[in-house]
């Protein structure tokens, strides 16, 4: 007997991703960025002690060396993985409207007599088929005009599915949205803590050294930049996402009306 899981498929794909991103990135962090950004800055205040003048280029490694870029990283890759476990998803569920699921020679007319016929030709499909949008819009739309031998209703009913899991679709991209506001506000948190530090080490700027002051501000500032960087980024792909989920539920729609709701005839 076949047991349905508690959490869903993506659910688990989630959460084992974010498991996954958080210690690979962490990882790296340790072995390389740390260690890199803590080598430029020790050379950096080497060479002013010494009286050399600081080299004027800065280093990428230093720039997202603290915990809130660390962290901005993590989040963008989860939202990464979210995306493409999603993208995967639509091209995989387009790929149907490549086949002739009602295989019909041009002119031939449907009538609701037939209606029984072509439904189990698209019930016959593979599961993970059958659940896609097409096959089930096309469905609803031969059982609605088999009952009510109406074209209106066949097209109303191919347009409230389309339009019903457009809006599924859309609403499933709420993590993906909350990431991308939440990393603006992470980056927003080392401005802050930048700040703070800053102000704690007035005392010595005030007495001539300004390295803790100048390294605190430093974090505040490569925070928000890295954070709005990484938005930008971010913002622009979810819109591709977003674009090809409803390219996909127009051409379902499209694909409704050429192989099926523009051949019935109820005589």
């Amino acid at each position: 007997m076949k047991h349905n899981l508690p959490v869903s498929l993506e659910f688990i794909y989630q959460f084992f991703a974010l498991i996954l991103i958080v210690i690979m990135v962490h990882a790296v962090y340790v072995a390389a960025i740390r260690p890199a950004a803590d080598g430029f800055m020790l050379q950096q205040a080497e060479r002013l002690a010494s009286g050399q003048p600081a080299e004027s280029q800065q280093s990428i490694f230093v720039m997202i060396r603290d915990y809130e870029q660390e962290a901005c990283f993590v989040l963008m890759l989860w939202a990464l993985a979210i995306m493409v476990y999603k993208s995967v998803a639509i091209i995989r569920h387009r790929g149907l409207l490549s086949e002739d699921l009602i295989p019909l020679a041009e002119g031939v007319r449907v009538l609701p007599e037939d209606s029984l016929a072509l439904s189990r030709r698209i019930q016959a499909l593979p599961a993970h088929q059958r659940d896609s949008l097409l096959p089930r819009a096309l469905l609803a739309a031969l059982q609605r005009f088999s009952s009510t031998r109406n074209i209106q209703d066949v097209a109303n009913a191919i347009n409230a599915y389309c339009t019903s899991e457009g809006e599924r679709l859309d609403a499933e991209l709420a993590m993906i949205r909350y990431i991308a506001w939440a990393i603006p506000s992470v980056g927003f948190i080392g401005t802050v803590r930048g700040i703070g530090q800053a102000l704690g080490h007035a005392h010595k700027a005030l007495e001539g050294d300004i390295m803790e002051v100048t390294r605190s501000l430093g974090v505040a500032f490569n925070s928000t930049l890295i954070a709005l960087l990484i938005s930008i980024v971010l913002m622009f792909l979810l819109h591709q996402l977003q674009l090809l989920q409803e390219r996909y539920i127009l051409d379902t729609e499209a694909y409704c009306e050429d192989k099926l709701t523009r051949r019935l005839h109820t005589r």
